[in-house]
């Protein structure tokens, strides 16, 4: 039996970019000992079900596309209201945290966001903010700070349209990701240990 906790990642990324997001974000999970990732497209993760039900957390990323997530992303949301939400509150007191990516600065990421912190909220789950102060806001800020983007909800990324996921989403964006991940591994074991005592 894997001691480890699983927290999973669950995205859906339409040019690469987001991808990465989400590998930033297994990386960050994968920092902290005794969590353990799994890290599924949202066309996988509708074939694994039993997975996610045994993880403690999910992070869900999406990319921002019109001011909301992705069609590929919201038909997985869809898809757990028969697999998930009629079997009752399934994904209840499961941790979760969402990440996002678009092509410039604000692309409307926040009703992205919301849309995932509602989502998760729909099934019950404790969502878990960022909990970095917006960086690069002043004369001694940079572009290489962590949440360089200022979001509070969850983790921003901005890729260059015109740049490949080989170099896009920059180094900052994914130290944020990475950071997200860590944090939402913290937390989680937070849960396991404190519902065991």
């Amino acid at each position: 039996m894997n001691p480890n906790t699983l927290i999973a990642i669950v995205y859906h990324s339409g040019y690469g970019h987001t991808g990465r997001q989400a590998e930033a974000v297994k990386a960050g999970v994968e920092q902290v000992e005794g969590a353990e990732a799994l890290l599924l497209t949202v066309e996988d993760a509708q074939t694994r079900w039993d997975d996610l039900a045994a993880a403690e957390a999910i992070i869900f990323g999406a990319p921002t596309y019109v001011a909301s997530v992705s069609a590929a992303f919201k038909a997985f949301q869809e898809a757990t209201s028969h697999a998930v939400m009629a079997k009752g509150l399934a994904w209840k007191d499961k941790i979760a945290a969402g990440f996002t990516n678009s092509g410039s600065r604000s692309g409307d990421k926040l009703a992205a966001l919301m849309q995932i912190a509602l989502f998760a909220a729909q099934h019950g789950m404790h969502w878990v903010n960022l909990d970095l102060p917006p960086a690069n806001n002043s004369t001694t800020g940079s572009e290489e700070d962590l949440n360089r983007l200022g979001f509070w909800l969850g983790a921003g990324a901005q890729s260059n349209t015109d740049q490949g996921p080989d170099i896009a989403p920059p180094e900052a964006d994914l130290a944020t990701a990475r950071h997200l991940g860590q944090r939402v591994a913290e937390t989680t074991l937070q849960f396991v240990r404190g519902r065991a005592a």
